[in-house]
């Protein structure tokens, strides 16, 4: 009975799992049915596309477009594909074809670069095809336009970049177009290599720049030459450029970033279960991601009780600002002013003091919260975000022309942890915006992290650092020779601080920036063994010392320190010479200016100190002794040398080695000065040329060279009215201008000192 039991049980499952295999056979095939019709719906659904991208693929020129449904419906197709999920890169290249061959009508062509989004990358080929497009002459203007500015959005996108660097050259040519200039300097800033700087490249650059003025995209390109290839490109580049290249293609990023949305929202969410808490995805600030917000309104001005306020982006025009300037609501974010320029006007124009609170708490958060307080971030995005936020507040306080109470907040704890490098083109040109800083505090907040970065690091640094201080000293000497012809005493750069100092305390402390880099560049100039370009920027600045009282109004008077003085006047090249006789030239018409000035006026408002007089008199007979006397080394010639080292010297006449003639610095002048004179004689002998009327007639070949400054100084300063002749004969002089004067005059008679 068990066994029938059982023989029967197992007869109803052998007829169970043959229904079962039969119903799992009609399941699976009814799948395969169902995929295979999904399939077919999907090939039905794309063939369109398909279909399109063929027609356009063989497409003939000339094809008319007035009256032809198929064109214009397999235009739409790819359009809307386009806009929806982006082409694919055969696509790309199929309508890029298309679009540069111009086998319909232009406008088509214009719509179709318009509307080409990739899906992924642009195949490089597509990219040199199009550009061979340009070569033809019956493609219009605004089509070669277009075509450039598509590619400099889609750049990133491009798979690989060789070939194109390839046809380096060809785009180049390009360049001498004045509406293609901007666009293909860009793209060539975007593709130049160290290979790609070649001299007739510089030079073609340079001839487009003196036809079209210094514009900023010539000047970008120029910079990144000189970058790679600084012997090249002579030009000197200002230490701030405005942005060179401009954003005109909002229309194409605005479409692939909602081809991004789009894809990241079909992404499925993560089902993943995590132990301990999720952490959020969003956070109040990231660390190093500058980012200016946009202009927003701050609240919606809808309903019946809604201000009646005109929001700033909704301005378009400087006129426009005007209309409504007393009726502009400010927006949500302050910081979003920085990134406009009718703003900027606005906030120049009114003056708002909550507006200037407001601006001045969100950059002060932004710059401490960043520089200060952010971990250390040294990535190439970053580093490159941070660089273009600090460069727009740059451009921001030059527009504005003063500075930011929380910038000036900021630089002074940054010069204490900063190490030189880091931004530096923009540290220091922030930090020449500071306003005045008291005489007290100077020291501590600016002098002492400056001179700790200066002794430690580079020439080029220390070239920079007095570039800054030049520049911070020009714009307080220029903002109180505005405030001296308003008759006011308030002294502060920036009108919003509390800070108010009389004249004496401004005096105080232009006195301490001035005898600080007195101190910085008579050391450098040790240090760096006199070298050119630390020379240049120190006379630099003392070009502004000696022209503060004439020029600025300021009853100062600081001569340049002799570790300045005596390089520049024994230095090598003729332009360091030439400056200081322009410096010295300033220092004795302000100081005759001041001492008239001082004898028209009953009280004693302008004390000028008697050692400054002394100073200028000894480097006044230093120079004559040098360049015009003769009298190198003497006593009075402020350079002392015993005779034992002057004779190991082996140098026969040291008396005359740093005069006009045989100075280093005016030694080719006088070879070719002599040569002229005398072409028959095969030695040279430069004494020869002071001898009679020649020494007259050397001075002013050398007056012809542009030496200007040389010029004044020997005019002003040289009275040459005891002269000889080459026998030895007194003379009486005559004015320096007259090439029948005598040899040079002697030391007694040669320069006018002040008392």
């Amino acid at each position: 009975m068990t066994r029938s039991s059982s023989l029967s049980e197992l007869g109803r499952a052998t007829n169970c799992s043959d229904e079962h295999d039969s119903s799992c056979n009609v399941s699976s095939s009814n799948r395969s049915l169902r995929l295979a019709e999904n399939a077919k719906r999907k090939s039905e659904a794309e063939a369109p596309f398909l279909v399109a991208f063929k027609y356009f693929s063989q497409v003939k020129a000339g094809t008319p477009v007035n009256g032809n449904d198929e064109l214009l419906g397999h235009l739409d197709r790819v359009e809307r594909m386009a806009l929806a999920q982006g082409l694919p890169p055969d696509a790309v290249s199929i309508m890029l074809e298309f679009a540069m061959s111009l086998r319909c009508r232009s406008s088509i062509s214009s719509r179709v670069l318009r509307f080409l989004i990739p899906a992924s990358v642009v195949p490089q080929e597509a990219v040199v095809r199009g550009f061979s497009w340009l070569c033809t002459q019956k493609m219009p203007q605004s089509m070669q336009i277009l075509f450039l500015r598509w590619v400099l959005t889609m750049f990133d996108m491009i798979d690989c970049k060789d070939n194109l660097r390839a046809i380096y050259g060809f785009i180049f040519s390009f360049v001498i177009d004045e509406s293609l200039c901007p666009f293909i300097c860009h793209l060539l800033y975007l593709l130049t290599i160290k290979g790609h700087v070649k001299p007739f490249r510089v030079r073609k650059l340079l001839d487009i720049q003196g036809r079209m003025g210094k514009q900023p995209y010539l000047m970008q390109l120029l910079a990144l030459y000189k970058v790679f290839c600084p012997e090249m490109v002579t030009l000197t580049m200002p230490s701030r450029m405005r942005a060179g290249f401009k954003n005109h293609s909002t229309t194409w990023k605005a479409a692939l970033a909602a081809l991004k949305r789009r894809n990241a929202g079909k992404e499925a969410p993560s089902m993943e279960l995590t132990l301990g808490v999720r952490k959020s995805n969003s956070r109040k600030r990231k660390f190093h991601h500058l980012e200016v917000p946009a202009l927003t309104p701050a609240m919606e001005s809808s309903g019946p009780n809604a201000r009646r306020g005109v929001c700033l982006q909704q301005l378009s025009s400087f006129n426009e600002l005007l209309d409504n300037l007393n009726s502009i609501e400010l927006p949500a974010q302050m910081g979003s002013l920085l990134s406009s320029a009718l703003a900027l006007h606005y906030l120049d124009c009114v003056q708002d003091e909550s507006a200037f609170l407001r601006l001045n708490f969100w950059l002060g958060h932004a710059l401490h919260e960043e520089f200060l307080f952010g971990p250390a971030d040294g990535s190439p995005e970053n580093m490159a975000e941070a660089s273009h936020f600090l460069s727009m507040l740059v451009s921001t306080q030059h527009f504005l022309q003063e500075g930011f109470s929380s910038t000036e907040g900021f630089l002074f704890k940054f010069l204490q942890v900063w190490d030189g490098f880091l931004h530096r083109p923009q540290i220091l040109e922030l930090l020449s915006d500071i306003p005045l800083v008291p005489s007290s505090y100077i020291k501590d907040a600016l002098f002492e992290p400056l001179m700790q970065l200066y002794f430690t690091s580079s020439v080029f640094f220390k070239c920079s650092v007095i570039e800054c201080l030049t520049s911070m000293l020009r714009k307080w000497l220029t903002w109180h020779s505005i405030c001296a012809q308003e008759e006011g005493l308030d002294i502060s750069l920036n009108n919003r601080s509390n800070m108010s100092l009389s004249l004496s305390g401004f005096l105080d402390s232009v006195l301490k920036l001035v005898q600080f880099v007195g101190r910085l560049t008579s050391a450098g100039l040790q240090l760096e063994r006199g070298h050119t370009l630390l020379l240049h920027h120190a006379l630099g600045f003392y070009e502004t010392v000696s022209d503060m009282f004439l020029k600025y109004s300021l009853p100062l008077f600081v001569m340049l320190p002799p570790g300045v003085f005596y390089p520049a006047l024994l230095a090598t090249d003729p332009v360091s010479v030439d400056r200081l006789g322009y410096i010295m030239f300033r220092y004795r018409q302000n100081l005759t200016s001041a001492k008239e000035e001082q004898k028209k006026q009953k009280e004693l408002s302008i004390h000028i100190n008697r050692s400054v007089y002394q100073e200028f008199n000894s480097y006044l007979v230093a120079m004559v002794a040098h360049l015009w006397n003769s009298r190198s080394f003497s006593l009075r010639s402020g350079i002392q040398v015993s005779e034992a080292l002057l004779e190991r010297t082996k140098v026969g006449d040291h008396s005359n080695c740093f005069d006009l003639i045989h100075h280093p610095a005016f030694l080719n002048y006088a070879i070719d000065f002599h040569q002229q004179c005398w072409p028959e004689r095969a030695d040279i002998d430069l004494n020869s040329i002071k001898a009679g009327k020649y020494w007259e007639w050397y001075v002013e070949f050398l007056f012809t060279q542009g030496f200007a400054g040389l010029r004044d100084f020997i005019k002003v300063n040289i009275n040459p009215t005891v002269t000889r002749h080459s026998d030895g004969r007194p003379s009486s002089g005559q004015p320096l201008s007259q090439p029948s004067q005598p040899s040079q005059p002697t030391a007694e008679a040669s320069s006018t000192a002040l008392s």
